[in-house]
């Protein structure tokens, strides 16, 4: 019987997002677990996004809410959920198939998690695959560094979600600082490698439409939480402060001088633990050259990316068959995102 199963709920933000908005819904409306509760929390859009949700009346349940950010809406759903198990799910990204039901086998399986994530990919616009999201293996002190839990691919208890909610006082990177806490909490982790759900990146994407928000509400709750900023972030940041390119669709680039300004801006970030990053700020480009000489490349100099660990999940992004070819997007259109 399916009502003995453990009920999951699932909330999407739906604030301007009628363009996606019926992708997010079709993936989870196709799922082939039979207990889950879903629900779309809009605010005053100004698109197309009521129009979808005509279309889906009386199969999904949707309520309002004043416009507060997307936390606030994702908090107000999660709020009123009834499920053991809840995530959430913008309106431009997607599950895959049997997303739910493998994360629901993995807390069967591991009654003692509190949070399951899976691999995932990045697609397009058209929802054509990029690549995968660097998920791995879950270990504490790697949050210290980065965020390799992708969010639409991560499923956690209500109980969970009790003890340590969503910092509504963010307006991005809000997923990250609820890993971190949770983390610090000590919730327990579970990584499944197998794929997922879909992160999508566009130029209207929060992550990237609002990059340098990114930079520095991510900068400030890792201060805040492990009173250390990585040399990774600090470089990033005053790189994209400099060229304003996204670091996704725009790679990054390496500057002798941005590096040079990484030094004095990375210490006053960092007072406390000075040394700390003066020897990571130190030691990485010589790290670099010793892997490209080992490698038999010219010695050039690099720096710790978020982008380039080896932790893909082991079953690779579905083949989905792009809409439309995208159009060459000009130098000043690109925008960087990455959930």
């Amino acid at each position: 019987m399916f009502r003995d199963l453990p009920l999951v709920s699932i909330v999407t933000p739906a604030y301007n997002a009628g363009r996606f908005l019926a992708d997010a819904i079709e993936s989870v409306l196709e799922q082939d677990y039979p207990n889950i509760e879903y629900t779309i929390v809009s605010s005053d859009s100004s698109d197309e996004t009521q129009d979808v949700l005509n279309r889906y009346r009386g199969r999904v349940r949707s309520i309002r809410v004043s416009r507060q950010g997307p936390a606030a809406a994702i908090h107000a759903g999660l709020s009123q959920a009834r499920g053991s198990i809840l995530a959430w799910l913008s309106g431009d990204d997607t599950y895959e198939p049997g997303a739910v039901r493998t994360a629901v086998e993995s807390f069967l399986a591991h009654p003692e998690t509190d949070v399951v994530y899976g691999g995932a990919c990045w697609i397009d616009q058209y929802g054509a695959p990029l690549r995968p999201y660097p998920t791995t293996s879950f270990h504490p002190s790697a949050l210290e560094r980065d965020c390799f839990i992708c969010q639409p691919a991560s499923f956690f208890r209500a109980s969970a979600y009790a003890g340590c909610g969503l910092d509504l006082s963010l307006s991005v990177s809000f997923d990250y600082d609820l890993w971190i806490r949770m983390a610090l909490h000590g919730c327990r982790f579970e990584y499944v490698p197998r794929h997922l759900a879909n992160s999508r990146m566009h130029r209207d994407n929060l992550t990237l439409s609002h990059r340098g928000e990114v930079f520095e509400v991510s900068m400030a709750s890792l201060g805040k939480h492990y009173g250390y900023v990585p040399l990774s972030w600090v470089f990033g940041y005053l790189a994209y402060r400099k060229d304003g390119r996204d670091q996704f669709f725009q790679p990054l680039r390496y500057s002798p001088v941005t590096y040079a300004a990484s030094l004095p801006y990375g210490l006053s970030l960092n007072r406390r633990h000075a040394v700390r990053y003066f020897v990571e700020w130190a030691w990485t480009p010589v790290r670099g050259v010793v892997r490209a000489c080992i490698r038999g490349r010219a010695p050039i100099p690099v720096w710790p990316s978020r982008d380039e660990a080896d932790c893909s999940p082991t079953t690779p992004c579905r083949k989905m068959p792009a809409r439309a070819e995208p159009e060459p997007a000009s130098e000043a259109d690109e925008v960087r995102g990455g959930d």
